[in-house]
C-alpha cells in the first residue's frame, strides 16, 4: 500500500506493523517517523543499521520475539536499508502485531527493488516514497516555523537559509532550532544574525568523519553517517578529503620507519599539522602501519571510480566502505 507524504495523517489509524520509507530526504523521514509512527511516546525505540542487522540477526530476533513486562509497545527502526534485508524481514510479513511496530528507512530504491515492491502490492504493508525538497517548500517550511514562533525575519533572511540548506530540510531545521534558541528574548533577527548564527559546516562534516574513520571510531564514525544526509557530490567531496588525510598519513608512517618518536614526527612534519589536530593525527598513525596506509590510499582511488559509476547506489557503496574501514585492526 502507497501512502504519500501529503496523506501522512493516515499513518496515524493505520494498523500495519511494518513501514517502508524509501528515498533521499533524511530530514522529512525523521519528522514523519516522530510524527506518525511512533506507537506511543512511552515505547522502547531500537535503531539498528542494515549492517548491524545482517551480522548479529539474533540480536532483531531476539528485540522481535521478547517481551518485557516493563514496556507495552516497541518501535524498531532499520536505517540504511536495501534490498540485501528482503529476505529477513520477509518472514515478519505474515506476523501483524499491535505491539511491535518496524520501520525501514532505505535510500532511493528503484521499481525492480523486492522491497518497494512489496511493499506498494500487499495491503498490509505500508509503503512512503519521499523526494527531495525544492527551494520553494523550504521557504515555505521556514516561513511558517517562524510564524508559529512569532519571530520577525525578512525574506531575504529566509532566502540565505534555504541556501544554506543545500536543499535538505534536515540542515534547514537544525538551523531554524539554533535560531529559535538565539530568539527567545529577542523575537526580530537580522540578516547579518543569520551570517553568524549559521555556516556551511559541510567541509568541517567531511573532515570529522574522515577523522573519526582513520581513528578507527567506529561509534562515533556511525553517528556522523547516520546525522547527515549525504548525496553524490558528498561523496565524492568526502572521498577526496580521506585521500588528502590518508596521503598525509602514509608520509608520516614512512617517516616512522626511521624515526620512532611519534611526537618528534608530528611535530616536525611539513607542512605544520594544526595544534588542535595532533592527538588525532597521532592516534591515527598508531591504528595504521605503512603498507596498511599505502593499501588504503590505493582502495581510495577505486572507490571514487566505483561511486562515479554507480552513482544511484554511491551513498550506500561510500558508508559501507568507511564503516569497514573504521573496524578493521591492522
Amino acid at each position: 500500500m502507497i501512502i504519500k507524504t501529503f496523506e501522512a495523517e493516515k499513518l496515524k489509524k493505520n494498523k500495519s506493523n511494518l513501514f517502508l520509507l524509501y528515498g533521499d530526504n533524511e530530514g522529512f523521514k525523521n519528522q514523519i517517523i516522530n510524527k506518525y509512527l511512533i506507537l506511543e511516546d512511552n515505547s522502547k525505540i531500537i535503531k539498528y543499521d542494515e549492517s548491524e542487522v545482517l551480522e548479529k540477526l539474533e540480536n532483531l530476533n531476539a528485540e522481535i520475539k521478547n517481551k518485557s513486562f516493563f514496556e507495552d509497545k516497541k518501535t524498531i527502526i532499520i536505517k540504511r536499508a536495501s534490498d540485501k534485508i528482503y529476505k529477513i524481514i520477509e518472514e515478519y510479513l505474515t506476523e501483524p502485531t499491535e505491539d511491535l511496530r518496524i520501520i525501514i528507512n532505505a535510500g532511493p530504491l528503484d521499481k525492480k527493488s523486492k522491497l518497494r515492491n512489496s511493499f506498494e502490492k500487499e495491503k498490509n504493508l505500508v509503503c512512503v516514497p519521499f523526494y527531495e525538497d525544492d527551494n520553494l517548500t523550504l521557504s515555505k517550511l521556514a516561513n511558517t516555523f517562524f510564524k508559529e514562533k512569532k519571530i520577525f525575519i525578512s525574506q531575504e533572511s529566509i532566502n540565505l537559509l534555504v541556501e544554506r540548506s543545500k536543499n535538505k530540510r534536515e540542515n534547514l531545521v537544525n538551523e531554524l532550532n539554533k535560531i529559535d534558541s538565539y530568539a527567545i528574548k529577542k523575537k526580530k533577527v537580522s540578516l547579518d544574525d543569520i551570517y553568524k548564527l549559521t555556516n556551511l559546516s559541510e567541509n568541517h562534516s567531511y573532515s570529522q568523519l574522515c577523522d573519526q574513520c582513520l581513528t578507527k571510531n567506529l561509534r562515533k564514525t556511525t553517528n556522523i553517517l547516520n546525522e547527515n544526509n549525504y548525496d553524490n557530490q558528498d561523496c565524492i567531496a568526502i572521498i577526496r578529503t580521506m585521500i588528502s588525510k590518508v596521503k598525509r598519513l602514509v608520509k608520516l608512517k614512512e617517516e616512522n620507519l626511521y624515526e620512532k618518536n611519534i611526537d618528534t614526527i608530528v611535530t616536525n612534519f611539513k607542512p605544520p599539522i594544526f595544534w588542535k589536530d595532533k592527538e588525532i593525527v597521532k592516534t591515527q598513525m598508531k591504528n595504521w602501519n605503512f603498507e596498511s596506509a599505502k593499501k588504503l590510499m590505493y582502495e581510495l582511488n577505486n572507490l571514487e571510480f566505483l561511486t562515479k559509476k554507480n552513482v544511484d547506489n554511491s551513498v550506500n557503496i561510500l558508508k559501507d566502505f568507511i564503516i569497514s574501514k573504521a573496524k578493521v585492526s591492522n
